[in-house]
């Protein structure tokens, strides 16, 4: 086979391989947690937020927490998030 043919076996076979690849990809990405802490800035980066897992309105500094977590932090005084109510979902009322 010349170059040409070579370089065109390649290029059939790329969007094979991107395929594969994704696919790949989505069968190892690890599980989405059940409840996450949204943390703060500064000293110690102190719990803000109790969100559901995958709320979109999460900020991008979180963390993952155990079952028992997002209640104790609720009952703390932690903010739920308006959007995905954690609060609602624990049954805890004001």
């Amino acid at each position: 086979m010349n170059h040409r043919g070579q370089l065109r076996q390649l290029l059939e076979d790329l969007p094979v391989d991107i395929l594969r690849q994704q696919e790949q990809g989505r069968k190892n990405r690890p599980l989405e947690p059940d409840w996450i802490v949204e943390l703060g800035i500064g000293n110690g980066r102190p719990p803000i937020e109790v969100h559901v897992g995958g709320c979109y309105a999460a900020g991008k500094r979180r963390r993952p927490v155990p079952p028992d977590e997002p209640r104790r932090l609720l009952t703390s005084g932690v903010r739920a998030c308006t959007h995905c109510k954690p609060d609602a979902q624990l049954h805890i009322l004001d």
